[in-house]
């Protein structure tokens, strides 16, 4: 055993969907999002926990299947594996037991590197309920590393891993697996007697990788640049798979037994019907309508019982607050502005809970299986339909979870139609809107409301399939690529768990739009409150009408271009302040109208309701309503959406053809759906 290390820190590791970050979550306690499917993780996490009187940091990085990178998630694993290993005191390898022989390959590999590492069997449950045994102590032999067993769903055999962890138990292998072939054995020893290095693996691997191994590269970078080509054909890389596989082969054959005619599992009988070419995607779209049909019916009287409180507690400042600017700013400004956005999070945390329920279960792994046949025309394939389906969360976690995809054109492509997914900052507008526009009926039982709203999203993933398709054609590479996947067992999901994340996920919404909603009501109240001077002693006129404000002209100046799409200068004032954020849309449409003298009391969605244009016609009709939704439907509207696209792109070509493309096509796309129903 390697003697104690001072760096307590270690590495968790693994073949993508083998519990890593729910066992991450358990030793740290964090709130990491984990779920039934490979790319959940496309970014190293860092976390501590204390044992003992010690302090203990662990690093979960992204799933791999090799120390060979061939996605941008794996090679941050391969870099930080390799170019950190002076750092780290050893590796934690979760290996799923279900899936050994795969598993192994990896794990010797990291062996074969001269990395210490301790071995833990995870969802060894699982194995036991399709009839396969696994002799943990044969096991531990054969490797010659410590293995444990854990349940991490569970929470079973967690405290061991601490305590193996705490005795240091990382075993370095003395002898390398793997051996290199005769013909590239002369080229390898030159390269150690003229190098410092020590280790032969370490060497073949540099030799067998396409590029630099654990080199980072960018989206831009792999489309401008061939990189570095390997010194010996790729070959390499599947002769020493099958050589590592004869081994692996021995070695499961003592380790593992299967008793023989256990019955079909329920996870196979469930496949037959949803992963069918027909039912498979009726199905699909019945649970999204059943989800859509639940944000509206569920989040009703919680989002009441939100809008009464805000509309008690502007009530109460205003009644107890002195007259002046501090008791406008306050009960007409900010109060108004804060809970007109976060009556929307029931809304949120239903529609997120919902998918991490999916997630989790296994159910979105069929997705991607399921859409891998679907996409493949547009220019994309099935890993792309996880950042799309992410993106109805939020875009930025979801673009950088394309990290995943190996094939760099379809990886660009993801990136920029990723957007037009319907994001929960979305949700707020759509929902306002459709309940003004949207009558309150029925049709068999399912709400015209959830019809609109699944409507909306299947407008964003129909434009951004159509955009796929554009850029198909644009986008020059070479190369195809192929879905190669594991459809992991269905699970019971952790809703106690999946709870916890959406409650820290909303509280993340509340928080971050609310900072922002603040700043903006406040500058709306600043520009609303004073007005140019009407008399001429006066500079600045204070507490003057709304309709006399410095907001309203600045509003009224940006008129004529939004005129032809319905809108007055009220939502072109809620437009230019939600590029910040869309969702900043209500609540500065919240504010408006709460400073507004002439607006009834009441609800925001009330207020709204009653508006009327000087000619009597109402200014939230049914073509003004259809035309907001396209228009945020297309528009970008998003500052951090923008960050992230040239983070991962490192393009300004990509990042601002986007931003033009999408700003361009929800004008246009507004100005033409309003022409017509008006």
């Amino acid at each position: 055993m390697q003697e104690t290390s001072k760096n307590k820190q270690i590495l968790l590791v693994g073949n993508p969907n083998v519990g890593k970050s729910t066992v991450f979550n358990l030793l740290c306690n964090k709130k990491q999002k984990t779920g039934n499917y490979a790319g959940v993780t496309v970014a190293s996490h860092s976390g501590h926990y204390d044992y003992r009187g010690e302090s203990f940091e662990v690093i979960d990085l992204p799933g791999s299947y090799s120390v060979y990178p061939t996605s941008e998630d794996e090679a941050i694993f391969s870099k930080y594996l390799i170019d950190e290993q002076q750092h780290y005191a050893g590796v934690v390898y979760i290996l799923e037991a279900l899936s050994i022989k795969r598993g192994l390959l990896l794990f010797q590999q990291i062996q074969d590197l001269g990395i210490p590492a301790l071995l833990v069997v995870n969802q060894i449950d699982q194995a036991e309920r399709r009839g396969i045994s696994i002799d943990l102590e044969e096991l531990s032999k054969e490797l010659k590393v410590t293995v444990l067993s854990t349940n991490a769903k569970q929470n079973q055999g967690i405290d061991e891993l601490r305590q193996e962890i705490y005795k240091n138990s990382f075993s370095k292998s003395e002898k390398v697996s793997f051996e290199i072939p005769m013909e590239q054995k002369g080229l390898v020893f030159k390269i150690l007697s003229e190098t410092k290095e020590e280790n032969q693996y370490k060497v073949w691997t540099l030799l067998s990788s396409d590029t630099y191994l654990g080199k980072l590269e960018t989206v831009q970078d792999q489309m401008n640049d061939d990189a570095v080509k390997c010194l010996v054909p790729k070959r390499l890389q599947t002769q020493e798979t099958i050589r590592r596989y004869q081994n692996i082969d021995r070695i499961v054959g003592k380790v593992l037994s299967k008793k023989p005619q256990f019955k079909e599992l329920l996870t196979e009988k469930l496949d037959k019907v949803l992963v069918h070419r027909f039912w498979g995607y009726i199905i699909f779209g019945a649970i999204l309508l059943f989800i859509f049909q639940s944000v509206f019916f569920l989040a009703e009287y919680p989002m009441n019982w939100i809008s009464d409180f805000f509309l008690w507690l502007s009530t109460f400042a205003n009644t107890h607050l002195p007259e002046g600017p501090i008791n406008s700013l306050i009960a007409n400004g900010i109060i108004p502005g804060l809970g007109g956005i976060m009556v929307f999070a029931p809304q949120i945390g239903i529609l997120l809970y919902f998918l991490y329920l999916l997630e989790d279960s296994g159910y979105m792994a069929r997705v991607i299986f399921l859409m891998d046949r679907f996409l493949r025309p547009f220019g994309l394939n099935g890993k792309s339909i996880v950042p799309l389906v992410s993106g109805t969360a939020c875009a930025i976690p979801a673009i950088m979870s394309t990290r995943n995809i190996e094939n760099v054109k379809e990886r660009l492509i993801t990136i920029l139609v990723t957007p037009f997914m319907t994001c929960s900052a979305r949700l707020p507008v759509y929902s306002i809107i459709i309940g003004l526009i949207i009558p309150n009926r029925y049709f068999g039982g399912i709400s015209y409301k959830a019809l609109m709203l699944m409507a909306m999203y299947f407008l964003g993933f129909f434009t951004s399939l159509m955009a796929s398709l554009i850029l198909k054609k644009i986008i020059k590479s070479k190369g195809t690529s192929f879905l190669v996947m594991d459809l992991p067992s269905y699970k019971m999901p952790l809703f106690g768990y999946d709870f916890k994340l959406v409650l820290g996920k909303v509280w993340e919404f509340i928080t971050g739009a609310g900072k922002i909603i603040f700043l903006v009501s406040i500058i709306i109240w600043v520009f609303s409150y004073f007005g140019p001077k009407q008399k001429e002693d006066q500079f600045v006129a204070t507490d003057v009408k709304l309709e006399q404000s410095y907001l309203a002209k600045m509003g009224k100046s940006i008129e004529p271009a939004i005129a032809p799409l319905g809108y007055d200068w009220k939502m072109g004032v809620g437009i230019l302040t939600s590029f910040v954020a869309r969702e900043v849309f209500v609540g500065t449409m919240s504010t408006l109208y709460s400073l507004d003298e002439d607006a009834p009391e009441g609800r925001i969605i009330d207020k709204m309701r009653a508006d009327v244009k000087p000619n009597g016609e109402k200014v939230f009709n049914f073509a003004t309503g259809i035309s907001i939704l396209f228009f945020y439907a297309f528009a970008m509207q998003c500052v951090s959406t923008l960050a992230v696209v040239y983070k991962e792109t490192k393009s300004w070509k990509w990042t601002m053809a986007q931003l033009v493309g999408m700003s361009g096509l929800a004008y246009v796309a507004s100005l033409i759906v309003y022409q017509i129903l008006k």
